[in-house]
């Protein structure tokens, strides 16, 4: 008699990862593509919008052939996992597991392949927001090397130190979703690229209009409502505080769309969509460390500072003298590694032992949780200090070398030509044949 499926697997769980799997996918393709493509410049939508796009594919390969073990495979160092390709049915088929973090959680209910796809599109988002800091200059070619290499190298220390069961991990510190270990590292490897690689001409740092907000709307709302199974997903399980999670990721993301908004009217006497799409992301990241951690007045205190803290970093910080010298193009900087680090320091802060994660029987009872100061327990913080300052120094030093490396085989930069003319001279295309004779 034929089975549709091992006793271990529970059908409710696997399709409700390969679901937030699918809706984190989209952030990227087609949500960060059409954002990104709408939001620059006309001249470099192409550009833009096929940086993601080649992002997406390259980290699926590495990721299938080594990365996906080095950031969740059997430890071989602290901080990394040891390297082996996941393509066997056996290893597809078998029954997830994460071997240095399986302590800390019950079994899970779906193959490894379901696990392999969910964390791949998790890791191919970070390079896609890492993309931001560069856009409108950085060599495609380059690109096409710094891709699966910063992933292969960077991403998967962070992963494996936070998540895979690492050295981080066994501290205790806490990221529920990747507001380290995806938005701070995309920030500062994205900043450091961004001073690396040299700015856009003046002409375009000193009038860049969005070649068409709508687009780039459609964009945020599919990056935003993506975001529910970005942090839906991450319990691994389609359990109570995965849907804790979607609804705190919302109270944020809609907390920080309104502050954001009275911010600029205060500032400037006028509501900017702009700002609305980064007061909304600065919102879903900073939630993210802590989506399964805080209650709901946690995520609306979160959604709150999200408002404030990033905005005032892209309003004024960045736009200090020094701050000027680096060109990071789309305020990843503020918008994602501002509020990244902000809402890994309030999961410190605000982590309630009432969120539990997964519910204990027994002497377990009443399960895993994270407390935080407020709770009771100030070595939250510091420990979430402590994996904040790893993932920074790590992600600009290890980026620094990889670039430089590149540099010596291809230049990072496109030529003074071809960053006046844009899309036509990189790719032989243009976004828009308007005004073009017979079209």
């Amino acid at each position: 008699m034929l089975v549709p499926s091992p006793k271990w697997l529970d059908t409710g769980d696997n399709a409700w990862q390969l679901a937030a799997a699918t809706f984190v996918s989209l952030q990227s393709i087609p949500g960060l593509v059409v954002l990104y493509g709408g939001i620059v410049k006309k001249k470099w939508a192409i550009n833009s919008a096929f940086m993601s796009i080649y992002a997406f594919a390259s980290v699926l390969v590495v990721w299938i052939l080594f990365d996906y073990n080095m950031a969740f495979g059997p430890q071989w160092f602290p901080f990394l996992g040891k390297p082996f390709p996941v393509l066997s049915g056996a290893f597809e088929l078998g029954q997830a597991t994460v071997p240095a973090a399986a302590a800390g959680m019950p079994p899970m209910g779906f193959p490894m392949a379901t696990l392999v796809y969910f964390q791949f599109v998790f890791a191919a988002i970070t390079v896609i927001i890492l993309a931001g800091s560069v856009l409108g200059r950085m060599s495609f070619k380059a690109w096409m090397i710094f891709c699966p290499v910063w992933m292969t190298l960077v991403y998967t220390v962070g992963a494996f130190s936070l998540w895979g069961g690492g050295w981080l991990a066994g501290m205790g510190a806490a990221d529920f979703s990747g507001g380290y270990v995806i938005h701070l590292a995309a920030a500062a490897s994205g900043f450091t690229a961004a001073a690396v690689i040299g700015p856009r001409l003046q002409q375009d740092r000193d009038h860049f209009p969005p070649n068409s907000l709508l687009v780039a709307l459609v964009g945020a709302g599919i990056l935003w409502l993506g975001w529910n199974g970005f942090n839906g997903g991450d319990p691994y399980f389609a359990n109570a505080d995965a849907g804790a999670a979607v609804l705190n990721t919302n109270i944020a993301s809609c907390v920080g769309v309104m502050v954001w908004t009275l911010m600029d009217y205060m500032a400037y006497g006028k509501p900017s969509v702009i700002g609305a799409v980064n007061g909304m992301i600065a919102g879903l990241v900073a939630i993210t460390p802590a989506a399964g951690y805080v209650n709901g007045w946690g995520a609306l205190i979160i959604g709150i500072l999200a408002g404030i803290v990033p905005w005032l970093s892209m309003n004024k910080f960045q736009k200090t003298a020094l701050m000027m010298k680096v060109d990071d193009a789309l305020g990843v900087f503020s918008t994602h590694g501002v509020a990244g680090l902000m809402g890994g320091l309030l999961t410190g802060i605000l982590a309630t032992p009432e969120m539990l994660e997964y519910v204990g029987t027994a002497k377990d009872a009443p399960g895993v949780s994270i407390t935080g100061l407020l709770y009771g327990n100030p070595h939250q913080l510091v420990v979430q200090i402590y994996a904040a300052v790893f993932i920074i120094v790590y992600n600009v030093i290890a980026t620094f070398i990889i670039l430089k490396v590149i540099s010596f085989i291809t230049p990072l930069r496109m030529d003074e030509a071809t960053l006046r003319i844009g899309d036509d001279a990189v790719h032989g295309e243009t976004a828009y044949a308007i005004g073009v004779e017979g079209e």
